[in-house]
């Protein structure tokens, strides 16, 4: 039994997990999770560069994940950064933060791929699929702050690509009214649908007996569907839905206005502003499927962060 500690710095979140890995197994026993909401990717899209603001929230919760690594035993960790630390032009900045908060374990941002984030969610969430005998081929759907991954596969991946759209992204290219406007809407959608289009080229979209939905914006758009009054990652992990059931509920976070998103209890007072963004992505993503014949919605609480712990077996 290794403890390792994985890190998964995308553009709206960071998240630690601690756990316990079995080798033989391939599984994981959860020590520690935590998430917090420090958009380092806020106003990337718009000027290239990470704030200083976000990069400093950023950095103290890094530092603060590096102490608990450290209390908690973990011998190995790794860092994986997404969307907002591949675009940036001060990622160096982020770099040379990450390298001296995490300095004990001799540990840098790993800037990955989009394709290297895809099969980290796949591997991260497919495993209680099977044990749970959710039907393959699946769709896994990763869909973040700054960019969405599509990978399609069963026991590996077989093909994955990664877009420009996610829930930040998408929330300050269009949506900037309170709720949005029909038009913004309407601009929001050429673009998601055009990206779906790209990840189409080149991941088959026909055939798939589950479609799987990863991170915040699906969980909470999943926590919308069950009527939670607070969040149950227990519940909502492994839930399915029927298209019809996704589609409702994306409209109607995506009409609310943000106060209104506010109170509802199960809502991450860091997901207010983006969660009609992200709900206009996993609508347009469930809507493209759904005319392919999909009739099983998933939602998994285990993705990339998984996949991270996962990948320290290697």
């Amino acid at each position: 039994m290794t403890r390792v500690g994985a890190v998964d710095c995308g553009t709206n979140s960071i998240r630690l997990l601690v756990a316990d890995v079995e080798p033989r197994a391939a599984g994981l026993t959860d020590v520690l999770r935590r998430m917090e909401i420090v958009r380092l990717g806020h106003g990337v899209d718009r000027t290239g560069a990470i704030e200083p603001a976000a990069m400093e929230r950023t950095l103290t919760r890094c530092r603060e994940y590096a102490g608990q690594c450290r209390e908690l035993g973990a011998e190995r960790v790794r860092f994986v950064a997404t969307s907002a630390s591949r675009d940036a032009s001060n990622a160096a900045d982020f770099v040379a933060g990450v390298r001296e908060a995490f300095a004990e374990y001799d540990v840098a941002p790993e800037v990955v791929t989009g394709e290297e984030e895809a099969s980290l969610s796949f591997r991260g969430a497919t495993g209680d699929l099977r044990a749970h005998g959710i039907p393959g081929p699946y769709l896994v759907v990763d869909l973040g702050g700054g960019s969405t991954e599509f990978v399609r596969g069963l026991d590996d991946v077989e093909v994955a690509r990664s877009v420009d759209i996610g829930c930040v992204r998408m929330t300050e290219r269009h949506l900037e009214s309170d709720p949005p406007t029909d038009a913004e809407i309407a601009a929001a959608v050429r673009d998601i649908d055009a990206a779906i289009d790209r990840a189409a080229e080149a991941v088959d979209l026909n055939g798939i007996a589950s479609l799987v939905g990863l991170a915040g914006s699906v969980t909470t758009i999943t926590a919308n569907a069950l009527r939670l009054t607070e969040y149950d990652a227990e519940r909502i992990h492994l839930t399915t839905l029927t298209p019809a059931q996704v589609l409702a509920s994306c409209q109607e976070l995506l009409h609310l206005t943000r106060a209104q998103r506010a109170a509802l209890g199960f809502m991450h007072p860091g997901r207010v502003d983006v969660i009609g963004a992200g709900a206009l992505v996993w609508h347009q993503v469930v809507q493209r499927l759904s005319g392919l014949g999909v009739e099983s919605v998933v939602t998994s609480e285990h993705d990339i962060l998984d996949g991270i712990a996962l990948s320290l077996l290697d």
